[in-house]
């Protein structure tokens, strides 16, 4: 198995797992010119691609999916309520919805946050996460044995998402924000700040440090922090912070633990697992 995070951040989210024959897109926030663009960027055609799966309808993860769709094949892995809340989230015209709908007809398997499903060769355990969304889940992805995990908006590292992160090889997880840079960002409202650092908003960087050092099980030999916010975070400041709650582990034996940013313009590197 192997996965690269195409690209990550507020302005759109696209994740590319593979395994065997099967390549499998997660979430289409980003426009369907540059998701093609940097699906070429790592050697893997779009008309290759077996599914898309689609975590939640916020524009940022599901954005691009309607105009994607028309130059592919493969079917869309969506659950129903987070396939009604995408075709009535915000429209930059009244008949987007419609639009949406059309795009989606006969085009989707009904997946559920709480049932497992399989695309080719890999199997998908999803999980809920809490984040204000119709149905938002992470998922761990496993083919022969061999398990990667990707959740992104999400407010709380809850006792589920803790346990399900046990035993994965890799790990793609948010870490949206600074609490410190988060509160005096000017241009955000303290409405919208109050969302993102509520239980149902975005991981901070220190939740994800917290997690790191007290719940993660040291399995994983790569972390990938996704979904930083280009207002209220610093790339440098979370792979700092994530390296140091490493440090700070107890125990005779630190994880050998790779922590790798993604970037909201390019995709990183292929993990290899």
């Amino acid at each position: 198995m192997r996965l690269t995070v195409l690209g990550s951040g507020s302005t759109g989210n696209a994740v590319l797992i593979c395994a065997g024959r099967t390549s499998v897109l997660v979430d289409a926030g980003l426009s369907a010119k540059e998701t093609a663009r940097r699906l070429a960027l790592v050697g893997v055609d779009a008309d290759a691609l077996d599914g898309v799966v689609i975590t939640h309808e916020h524009s940022d993860h599901a954005g691009g999916l309607r105009v994607l769709l028309k130059s592919l094949d493969c079917p869309v892995y969506i659950s129903g309520a987070t396939r009604d809340a995408y075709i009535r989230e915000k429209a930059r015209t009244d008949d987007e919805p419609k639009r949406r709908a059309e795009a989606l007809r006969d085009r989707t398997v009904e997946i559920s946050s709480s049932h497992d499903f399989q695309i080719g060769e890999i199997d998908f355990h999803p999980f809920t996460v809490p984040h204000d969304a119709a149905d938002n889940f992470g998922f761990v992805a496993t083919c022969d044995g061999v398990r990667a995990a990707t959740l992104m908006d999400f407010g709380c590292v809850t006792t589920l998402v803790s346990e399900h992160l046990r035993g994965c090889a890799a790990i793609v997880i948010e870490s949206n924000h600074s609490r410190d840079m988060l509160k005096a960002c000017e241009v955000y409202p303290w409405e919208l700040k109050q969302r993102i650092l509520s239980r149902t908003g975005h991981l901070s960087n220190e939740d994800v440090a917290a997690w790191l050092r007290d719940g993660f099980d040291g399995c994983a030999e790569h972390v990938v922090l996704a979904h930083l916010s280009q207002r209220a975070n610093n790339p440098d400041l979370a792979k700092f912070t994530a390296e140091s709650a490493l440090r700070e582990r107890g125990g005779l034996f630190q994880p050998a633990t790779k922590i790798t940013l993604s970037h909201y313009k390019e995709p990183t590197p292929w993990i290899e697992l």
